[in-house]
Protein backbone atom coordinates (compact mmCIF):
# COMPACT_ATOMS: atom_id res chain seq x y z
CA UNK A 1 0.00 0.00 0.00
CA UNK A 2 1.31 3.36 -0.92
CA UNK A 3 0.40 6.47 1.45
CA UNK A 4 1.53 9.88 1.44
CA UNK A 5 0.41 9.78 5.64
CA UNK A 6 2.65 9.80 8.42
CA UNK A 7 1.54 7.57 11.29
CA UNK A 8 2.41 8.49 14.78
CA UNK A 9 2.15 6.05 17.73
CA UNK A 10 -0.52 7.87 20.17
CA UNK A 11 1.31 8.35 23.55
CA UNK A 12 -1.34 7.07 26.38
CA UNK A 13 -3.95 9.86 26.51
CA UNK A 14 -2.81 12.67 29.37
CA UNK A 15 -3.89 16.09 30.12
CA UNK A 16 -2.54 18.75 27.68
CA UNK A 17 -1.95 21.76 29.69
CA UNK A 18 -3.56 24.93 28.29
CA UNK A 19 0.41 26.61 27.84
CA UNK A 20 1.26 23.37 25.92
CA UNK A 21 -1.80 23.30 23.67
CA UNK A 22 -0.87 27.17 23.20
CA UNK A 23 2.86 26.30 22.14
CA UNK A 24 1.80 23.62 19.70
CA UNK A 25 -0.80 26.14 18.01
CA UNK A 26 1.69 28.86 18.08
CA UNK A 27 4.47 26.41 16.27
CA UNK A 28 1.49 25.75 13.85
CA UNK A 29 0.99 29.52 12.88
CA UNK A 30 4.25 30.36 12.81
CA UNK A 31 4.88 27.23 10.25
CA UNK A 32 1.59 28.18 8.46
CA UNK A 33 3.24 32.09 8.02
CA UNK A 34 6.01 30.61 6.07
CA UNK A 35 3.57 29.05 3.72
CA UNK A 36 2.13 30.94 0.19
CA UNK A 37 -1.02 29.10 -0.61
CA UNK A 38 -4.50 30.25 -2.19
CA UNK A 39 -7.08 29.46 0.84
CA UNK A 40 -10.20 30.88 1.48
CA UNK A 41 -11.26 33.66 4.28
CA UNK A 42 -12.44 32.94 7.05
CA UNK A 43 -15.81 34.93 6.43
CA UNK A 44 -16.45 32.35 3.87
CA UNK A 45 -16.69 29.94 6.17
CA UNK A 46 -19.71 32.71 7.94
CA UNK A 47 -21.01 32.91 5.10
CA UNK A 48 -21.60 29.45 4.44
CA UNK A 49 -23.31 29.38 7.88
CA UNK A 50 -25.49 32.43 7.11
CA UNK A 51 -26.52 30.97 4.09
CA UNK A 52 -27.74 28.22 5.67
CA UNK A 53 -29.34 30.30 8.37
CA UNK A 54 -31.34 31.95 5.95
CA UNK A 55 -32.43 28.49 3.96
CA UNK A 56 -35.56 27.60 5.55
CA UNK A 57 -35.31 24.24 3.33
CA UNK A 58 -32.40 23.23 5.30
CA UNK A 59 -32.86 24.25 8.17
CA UNK A 60 -36.77 23.69 8.65
CA UNK A 61 -36.79 23.06 12.46
CA UNK A 62 -35.03 26.30 13.13
CA UNK A 63 -37.49 28.78 15.30
CA UNK A 64 -38.00 32.02 13.45
CA UNK A 65 -36.56 33.73 16.46
CA UNK A 66 -33.79 31.65 16.89
CA UNK A 67 -33.03 31.74 12.83
CA UNK A 68 -32.77 35.89 13.56
CA UNK A 69 -30.67 35.45 16.71
CA UNK A 70 -28.39 33.43 14.60
CA UNK A 71 -28.55 35.44 11.32
CA UNK A 72 -28.01 38.79 13.32
CA UNK A 73 -25.14 37.10 15.16
CA UNK A 74 -23.26 35.74 12.61
CA UNK A 75 -23.26 39.09 10.51
CA UNK A 76 -22.85 41.64 13.35
CA UNK A 77 -19.63 39.51 14.49
CA UNK A 78 -18.36 38.79 11.14
CA UNK A 79 -18.10 42.52 10.09
CA UNK A 80 -16.95 43.95 13.71
CA UNK A 81 -13.88 40.88 13.87
CA UNK A 82 -13.35 42.30 10.36
CA UNK A 83 -13.22 45.71 11.16
CA UNK A 84 -10.96 44.99 14.36
CA UNK A 85 -8.51 42.43 13.82
CA UNK A 86 -5.12 43.02 13.11
CA UNK A 87 -2.69 40.66 10.92
CA UNK A 88 -4.06 37.99 9.23
CA UNK A 89 -2.51 34.74 8.20
CA UNK A 90 -2.75 31.08 7.40
CA UNK A 91 -4.67 29.08 9.59
CA UNK A 92 -5.89 25.41 10.75
CA UNK A 93 -9.66 26.37 10.76
CA UNK A 94 -10.58 24.10 13.52
CA UNK A 95 -8.07 23.66 15.90
CA UNK A 96 -10.38 21.69 18.82
CA UNK A 97 -8.82 19.02 21.26
CA UNK A 98 -10.53 16.41 18.86
CA UNK A 99 -7.66 17.82 16.15
CA UNK A 100 -5.02 17.61 18.45
CA UNK A 101 -2.40 13.99 18.52
CA UNK A 102 -0.51 13.45 22.02
CA UNK A 103 2.52 11.47 20.24
CA UNK A 104 6.02 11.21 21.21
CA UNK A 105 7.19 14.03 19.09
CA UNK A 106 5.07 16.11 21.03
CA UNK A 107 1.33 17.26 19.91
CA UNK A 108 0.54 17.61 16.51
CA UNK A 109 -2.19 19.12 14.46
CA UNK A 110 -4.60 16.94 12.28
CA UNK A 111 -6.98 17.70 10.28
CA UNK A 112 -6.27 20.39 8.06
CA UNK A 113 -8.96 20.47 5.41
CA UNK A 114 -10.26 23.68 7.14
CA UNK A 115 -7.55 26.37 6.33
CA UNK A 116 -8.48 29.40 5.90
CA UNK A 117 -6.78 33.01 6.40
CA UNK A 118 -8.02 35.19 9.00
CA UNK A 119 -6.35 36.33 12.83
CA UNK A 120 -5.24 34.31 15.12
CA UNK A 121 -7.99 34.80 17.42
CA UNK A 122 -10.23 32.72 14.79
CA UNK A 123 -8.29 29.86 15.75
CA UNK A 124 -7.60 30.41 18.79
CA UNK A 125 -11.70 30.06 19.51
CA UNK A 126 -11.70 26.58 18.82
CA UNK A 127 -9.73 25.26 21.72
CA UNK A 128 -10.36 25.67 25.31
CA UNK A 129 -10.45 29.04 26.80
CA UNK A 130 -7.32 29.12 28.77
CA UNK A 131 -5.35 28.01 25.89
CA UNK A 132 -5.49 31.74 24.95
CA UNK A 133 -4.13 33.11 28.38
CA UNK A 134 -0.87 31.67 26.90
CA UNK A 135 -0.96 32.15 23.67
CA UNK A 136 1.09 35.83 23.15
CA UNK A 137 -0.09 39.03 21.61
CA UNK A 138 -3.56 37.52 21.59
CA UNK A 139 -6.55 40.31 21.57
CA UNK A 140 -8.81 39.14 23.76
CA UNK A 141 -11.54 41.20 22.75
CA UNK A 142 -11.06 40.47 19.30
CA UNK A 143 -11.02 36.35 21.17
CA UNK A 144 -14.10 36.96 23.00
CA UNK A 145 -15.76 37.68 19.70
CA UNK A 146 -14.25 34.96 17.47
CA UNK A 147 -15.89 32.30 20.31
CA UNK A 148 -19.04 34.06 20.02
CA UNK A 149 -18.70 33.88 16.46
CA UNK A 150 -17.69 30.06 15.95
CA UNK A 151 -20.63 29.31 18.51
CA UNK A 152 -22.64 30.14 16.17
CA UNK A 153 -21.13 28.98 13.37
CA UNK A 154 -21.44 25.30 14.93
CA UNK A 155 -24.89 25.89 16.44
CA UNK A 156 -26.17 26.59 12.95
CA UNK A 157 -24.47 23.30 12.03
CA UNK A 158 -26.63 21.37 14.51
CA UNK A 159 -29.90 22.61 12.81
CA UNK A 160 -29.17 21.39 8.99
CA UNK A 161 -31.18 18.66 8.26
CA UNK A 162 -28.59 16.64 7.11
CA UNK A 163 -26.37 17.40 9.96
CA UNK A 164 -25.30 14.02 11.76
CA UNK A 165 -23.52 14.95 14.70
CA UNK A 166 -24.38 13.02 17.89
CA UNK A 167 -26.56 14.79 20.19
CA UNK A 168 -26.64 17.65 17.35
CA UNK A 169 -30.03 18.66 18.07
CA UNK A 170 -29.51 18.86 22.35
CA UNK A 171 -26.44 20.62 21.82
CA UNK A 172 -28.44 23.39 19.16
CA UNK A 173 -30.66 24.07 22.24
CA UNK A 174 -28.01 24.73 24.36
CA UNK A 175 -25.66 26.50 22.34
CA UNK A 176 -28.54 28.60 21.42
CA UNK A 177 -28.96 29.67 25.34
CA UNK A 178 -25.37 30.81 25.65
CA UNK A 179 -25.66 32.67 22.37
CA UNK A 180 -28.33 34.55 23.57
CA UNK A 181 -26.92 35.11 27.20
CA UNK A 182 -23.71 36.32 25.99
CA UNK A 183 -25.74 38.89 23.39
CA UNK A 184 -28.31 39.78 26.21
CA UNK A 185 -25.00 40.64 28.17
CA UNK A 186 -22.79 42.63 25.65
CA UNK A 187 -25.14 43.52 23.23
CA UNK A 188 -24.22 43.28 19.30
CA UNK A 189 -22.70 46.23 17.82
Amino acid sequence: MVTLWTYYEPVTSREVSPADYAHALELLHAGMRELDVPTPHFTDRVEQAQQLVANRDRTPALADVDRELLGDTLRSLRRVIGERCGAEQLLHGEPHPGNLLTTENGLLFIDLETCCRGPVEFDLAHAPEEVGEHYPGVDQDVLRECRLLVLAMITTWRWDRGDQFPNGRRLGREWLGRIRAAVDRNGLE
